[in-house]
């Protein structure tokens, strides 16, 4: 199957996009079309007008400034996984981007297209979630932020208005002595996550877990914090007990199932998901200190 007719539109500026989508009606916005591209081929999407924006270059870019960090969301996925800059200050961010697709895709797919495509099981929007991130849109109106936790208005689909352009994600960096991890399931690599979580750990003079994020993908129809097993780290002393506790956290959460897998099986999948992301990145510092 062929894409549905559209009439088909490529700026040079963000103004000139915005001005298009403003006037435009039934519009959609390609970014890397990874994701798009299929959909209108298959039919899911059928636009009546297609603004490409990768034309305009200053919607793409690594910059940080006071430990809070912007990336323009036309920054391409691969250059995301190579930043010395991204990598020191958010090393995270390259081993999740190692599990999207395959180096073609990831040369090609943006940060940008990823959030605003919001599939539950992609790596780019559960990293925005677990780093509490604020993204920022903008039309001919103006501008506004939006923090990731209400981004997702339903599944797959972001709380834009048919106006707007995701201009750029903000988010703080964590210490550089945080601890982090992000696993996946999936029945090969390269496929969507089944299940996959991601955390950050920092420690107290103590010792003692002093902060803690984790998040889910693939459960439900968006990234998922799990904000109790967060708290059940809070004063704990790294390590197998306090890492099962915390897992078992994710039993207790609302999974979606398909044709394919259960609710159930999410849950047990999030459970053991969770415990090995805390496991890796704690057993990463020991093998370091070694």
């Amino acid at each position: 199957m062929k894409a549905s007719p559209f009439a088909y539109f490529a700026p040079d500026t963000l103004q000139e996009a915005l001005d298009l989508l403003g006037s435009l009606d039934n519009a959609k916005i390609l970014a890397g079309g990874q994701s798009l591209m299929a959909m209108l081929n298959l039919r899911y999407a059928m636009p009546d007008q297609l603004v490409d924006i990768n034309g305009i270059s200053d919607l793409a870019g690594i910059t940080e400034q006071g430990g809070r960090l912007s990336i323009g969301a036309m920054t391409r996925q691969r250059v995301l996984e190579r930043d010395s800059l991204l990598f020191q200050k958010a090393p995270i961010f390259r081993e999740a981007l190692l599990q999207v697709g395959h180096i073609q895709t990831r040369n090609r797919g943006t940060i940008g297209g990823s959030l605003c495509h919001l599939d539950p099981a992609a790596e780019l929007p559960a990293l925005a979630m677990l780093y509490d991130a604020t993204l920022i849109a903008r039309s001919a109106k103006g501008e506004r932020a939006l923090p990731m936790a209400e981004f997702p208005a339903f599944y797959m689909t972001p709380a834009l208005e048919p106006d707007e352009i995701l201009t750029r994600i903000d988010f703080d960096a964590w210490p550089q002595d945080s601890h982090f991890a992000f696993v996946e399931f999936s029945r090969r690599h390269g496929d969507f996550a089944i299940v996959a979580a991601g955390c950050l750990f920092s420690l107290s003079p103590s010792g003692t877990i002093e902060r803690a994020a984790i998040v889910l993908g693939g459960v439900g129809a968006a990234p998922m914090r799990l904000t109790e097993a967060e708290n059940s780290l809070i004063g704990q002393v790294p390590g197998r007990a306090a890492f099962e506790a915390a897992a078992r956290a994710a039993q207790d959460i609302e999974a979606m199932e398909d044709s394919v897998y259960s609710a159930q099986y999410r849950c047990h999948l999030s459970e053991v998901m969770t415990r090995r992301a805390l496991t890796k990145a704690w057993d990463r510092h020991q093998e370091r200190a070694a």
